[in-house]
């Protein structure tokens, strides 16, 4: 169970205790629909990702979609009637979550990238749902950790490595600080997932916007020292972008992820890491213009076996096996 923890602007936040365990409740279609949606928005970071850091340097362009999906958010809240918490300990609940689930990772990973091919790094990144299996195993133990879990963990990554190729392996260990920094990156990833249940008091809009504010703010400052945004010439398509991704990945998938994690918990939320990948890569096809893998039905394969085991209710296996024995 979630232990009481101290108020936050008349919201009382839920801490998480080693001992106590956190089971969603009943299942429903529309619960897992939530999550292949998330899939969908966080999957088009990787081609919109592209597009615009194609004129628009890294930084700038994190700070920039951010302030936007800030902005968006922020006007639908109006609309809504909804008001943002003014408290300090709501803001660092909002701070700390957005620094540990978007900017020291986001900025961490766009560094390693720089010495590790994209390919390592998508495999290498797909590692959280292991991290945060780990983590809830050994430490938090805030949510059974079934062995079925982990199997459907290790089957999504062997899927993502399908997908992406194992030339992708090859290169592993030539620049072992950088892909050391990416599994560090991830770990951050899946603790956010699990340092996220305490803000599941709080309408799932209002942290994404709280969040977002934060993060974008954070980096104005940076990007306006680092890249000078004022004698940038992005294209328009790294414009449109950035606003896209502002909306749809940032905005509608920060706040469908706080959704899935109350309706799903932290290891079924983290199936939708191996999701991402077949869906990013139709988008990339259909967007981009690149080629299809050759090994793409073998990949989706497994990662939809992975999905399956970590998202269907370990009960629901038993009485499958029972009537099969039966």
């Amino acid at each position: 169970m979630l232990k009481q923890g101290a108020k936050t602007g008349g919201v009382t936040a839920p801490a998480i205790t080693p001992t106590s365990t956190t089971t969603p409740g009943a299942r429903g279609w529309r619960d897992y629909a939530l999550l292949l949606a998330l899939a969908c928005c966080w999957s088009s970071t990787y081609p919109l990702t592209k597009i615009g850091l194609g004129s628009i340097p890294p930084v700038t362009f994190i700070s920039a979609r951010s302030l936007v999906a800030a902005l968006f958010l922020l006007v639908v809240l109006w609309i809504r009637g909804i008001r943002i918490p003014t408290d300090i300990k709501a803001w660092k609940l909002f701070a700390f979550q957005q620094t540990i689930n978007s900017t020291i990772p986001f900025l961490v990973i766009t560094w390693a990238q720089l010495y590790v091919p994209a390919s390592s790094t998508v495999v290498l990144a797909s590692t959280t749902p292991i991290f945060a299996f780990l983590i809830t195993w050994a430490i938090t133990r805030h949510e059974p950790a079934s062995p079925l879990k982990f199997v459907g963990a290790i089957l999504g990554l062997a899927g993502t490595v399908a997908i992406i190729g194992l030339d992708a392996l090859s290169g592993f260990g030539k620049e072992i600080v950088a892909e050391i920094a990416i599994l560090l990156a991830t770990v951050s990833f899946a603790c956010a997932t699990i340092f996220g249940l305490r803000l599941s008091d709080y309408d799932p809009m209002v942290v994404a916007a709280g969040s977002l504010l934060f993060g974008g703010t954070v980096l104005l400052p940076v990007a306006l020292i680092v890249d000078h945004p004022w004698t940038l010439h992005p294209t328009p398509q790294a414009l449109v972008a950035t606003v896209v991704m502002g909306i749809f990945s940032s905005a509608f998938g920060l706040m469908l992820f706080y959704m899935c994690l109350t309706r799903l918990g932290t290891l079924t939320t983290n199936a939708q890491g191996y999701l991402r990948i077949p869906i990013g890569v139709a988008l990339s096809v259909i967007l981009l213009g690149e080629s299809v893998p050759s090994n793409l039905a073998l990949g989706l394969l497994l990662v939809m076996a992975g999905v399956a085991a970590m998202t269907i209710p370990g009960e629901a296996v038993k009485r499958w096996l029972g009537r099969l024995r039966g």
